[in-house]
């Protein structure tokens, strides 16, 4: 018989966890496995809430293994070191985002490309090289391989660091990678939550103007006075679409609900690029027309752990940060009902180091 996820070893810990579709979230008792030779093994002190948990937690996008504890913006303190850890002691702070394994032997790994392995082992709800079930950072500890492991510099606070794990790299590789966020180019940002925002964040950083593109007018003054962005688009109002034909470089789509990709199409230069980093839970409809015009429809998931490194280092010397909301373990289920309706100025973040106590 199958062991029941989160009770495969013997290291004890205690989390918070949803057992059903329900999504509710209640405490959890599991266990851990032992740290092993090339383990590093992490007191959690802060984990963000991403809008993938709240699609997990519920079994929204395939069946999730319940009992289900979320979390990939982890944050915290090495607490233990497996005999052959060169990077990592214990003290150090560190985090870990949405991956804790990969194959590492093909060429995607080769190339430090590990969040394209086909063999990546997810944070939680991904079956791990030992065949358990892996549990995420809504918990005490966490004992992840060395190489998965984030150095997060002494400038940067932890419960920032946390969310950069997973909403930060999810901008900040696209925008690398597919050379839309330099100085002189102009990139959109269409949707405004915690990985748009910091979307527009590293793209001002790396010297681009930036136009935030929303269904939502009442983001204009937040995003312009707040946020940095340049101009802002309400993508209901044709008039102010229609104008801006043909002006933008690069756009990073964020977001998660079915949209029209055709009015994005449109707002780009011949040669332009759209990438998208949301995940609608049903298909997006690709008409090829609006795309002759040498316009480019691409996508981006997270990035490799040399790039998440290189990241977390730019947002410590940069001052990056997004903006968070503290909460206690507690108020999770809240907090999910308040995501589910953008109710959140940009990313949870859960202080489990001074909230989450274990049963009794």
């Amino acid at each position: 018989m199958a062991a029941t996820p989160g009770l495969e070893h013997s290291r004890k810990a205690f989390g918070w966890a949803a057992r059903d579709k329900s999504g509710f979230l209640s405490p959890f008792d599991f266990t851990r496995r032992e740290t092993g030779e090339k383990d590093v093994a992490i007191k959690v002190l802060f984990c963000g809430i991403c809008h993938t948990d709240l699609h997990n937690i519920k079994s929204e996008w395939g069946q999730s293994f319940y009992p289900l504890v979320p979390g990939h913006e982890i944050a915290g303190e090495v607490v233990e070191v497996g005999s052959k850890v060169e990077k990592y002691k214990v003290g150090d702070r560190v985090g870990v985002g949405c991956m804790v394994n990969s194959c590492r032997s093909c060429k995607s790994c080769d190339e430090n490309l590990e969040n394209y392995c086909s063999k990546m082992v997810l944070t939680y709800g991904g079956k791990d090289i030992d065949g358990s079930i892996t549990q995420g950072g809504y918990s005490d500890l966490v004992v992840v391989d060395e190489h998965f492991v984030i150095s997060i510099p002494d400038g940067l606070p932890l419960e920032a660091a946390a969310p950069l794990l997973c909403a930060g790299i999810t901008v900040y590789s696209p925008l690398r990678y597919f050379g839309i966020g330099k100085p002189g180019l102009h990139v959109g940002v269409v949707g405004l939550g915690g990985v748009g925002h910091m979307a527009v964040k590293f793209a001002k950083a790396f010297g681009a103007k930036v136009t935030v593109i929303s269904t939502s007018p009442n983001k204009k003054k937040e995003a312009i006075e707040h946020l940095g962005a340049d101009t802002f688009l309400v993508s209901r109002n044709q008039e102010e679409l229609e104008a801006a034909k043909g002006t933008l470089d690069g756009i990073i789509d964020t977001v998660s609900a079915v949209h029209s990709l055709v009015p994005l199409i449109d707002l780009l230069k011949t040669g332009g690029k759209l990438v998208i980093v949301g995940l609608p839970d049903h298909p997006l409809e690709l008409p090829i027309f609006p795309i002759l015009a040498r316009k480019s429809v691409a996508g981006s998931c997270i990035g490799g752990i040399k790039e998440t490194q290189e990241m977390i280092n730019y947002a410590a010397k940069y001052d990056i940060q997004p903006d968070i909301e503290i909460i206690p373990v507690d108020y999770v289920n809240t907090a999910m009902e308040r995501l589910l309706k953008a109710d959140v100025k940009y990313r949870f973040v859960i202080d489990i180091g001074n909230t989450l106590k274990p049963s009794s």
